[in-house]
Order: structure tokens, then sequence, then C-alpha cells
């Protein structure tokens, strides 16, 4: 796949929503709020993507991160965000945590099938270069990202004001 494609993905372009436009408009209370039969909120999955795609970062900066134990980890607690405040901070941080790995996506060919050291035995059976890395961080929150439009319908707060398939 092409430089293009993956950085079309990265903000959410074709069949996938805009990660950023899912979660700019949205109220504090309505990011806070949890719906019945799903274990978080809006705000807990874009704590978890930001979680995830910080990793990911120090993992391609050359620093060893510690894995996790249990996947419980890389979620907040029940009550995060807990103010306007921590709502805001977690979007800015989403935002510029996607503005990094937009800024990796046109390096050279060779710079993008550099390997990245693996910290945990489970890396080691996955493709470990910096594209396979970029691709695995669309597809983590592409898949997020259609958790939290899903939640947003479920709250009527459907379609962003950025943009987003209503039919």
């Amino acid at each position: 796949m092409s430089s293009q494609a993956l950085a079309e993905l990265l903000r959410g372009k074709g069949a996938h929503a805009d990660p950023i436009a899912c979660v700019e408009d949205l109220s504090y209370e309505l990011a806070a709020r949890h719906t019945e039969g799903f274990p978080h909120s809006v705000g807990q999955l874009v704590f978890h993507m930001n979680y995830w795609m910080d990793y990911e970062l120090r993992r391609i900066r050359g620093e060893r991160p510690a894995y996790p134990e249990h996947s419980s980890e890389s979620f907040p607690p029940a009550s995060l965000p807990a103010s306007e405040q921590d709502w805001e901070n977690l979007k800015k941080r989403f935002a510029r945590l996607l503005s990094d790995f937009a800024a990796m996506v046109n390096s050279s060919p060779q710079v993008m099938q550099r390997q990245i050291e693996s910290v945990q035995p489970g890396d080691r059976k996955l493709a470990g270069t910096l594209e396979a890395v970029l691709w695995q961080i669309v597809a983590h929150n592409s898949y997020h990202t259609g958790q939290i439009a899903t939640i947003r319908r479920m709250l009527g707060a459907w379609p962003p004001r950025g943009g987003g398939d209503a039919w």
C-alpha cells in the first residue's frame, strides 16, 4: 500500500471515520458517559489510543517502554476524564500523537523498512518494521474510532460537526 493510503487512513479518509472529527466537538459530559453494555466511555477509549500511540512512538524512538501485563493497564480508571480540562488534555494529546505518526508516513523506503526493536516476546511474532508499526496503529485506531462512532450514535451525538457518514 502507498504512503498516501496510510496517511489518509491515519486521518480516517475513505471508509474510515476521522478520529479527530469523532472527538473534537464532543462535550466532556458525553465523553465521560458510559453506555449500557459497553465497558468504556469515549474518553477512556481516547486515553487507550493515546497509551498505545505513545508506547509505539517510544519504541520507534529506540526507547524500551514497559509492556503492560494486562490490557486493562492501558485503560484509565472509570472516572476518567474527571473534568473538562482532562478531556481537553486527552484530545490535544490525541491530535499531537496522530500528527507525530502522520509526519513519519512520507519517510524514505529505507526508513519505512527499518526494524523496530521488540520489547516483549509477542512483538517478535509480528512484522517489526516502521511501516508495519504504522499500519498497526491505523488498524488499532480505526477499530476504536468505530467504537467511538457507535457510542456517539447511542448518545444521540452523531454525526460529529467535522462530518461522518450518517446512513
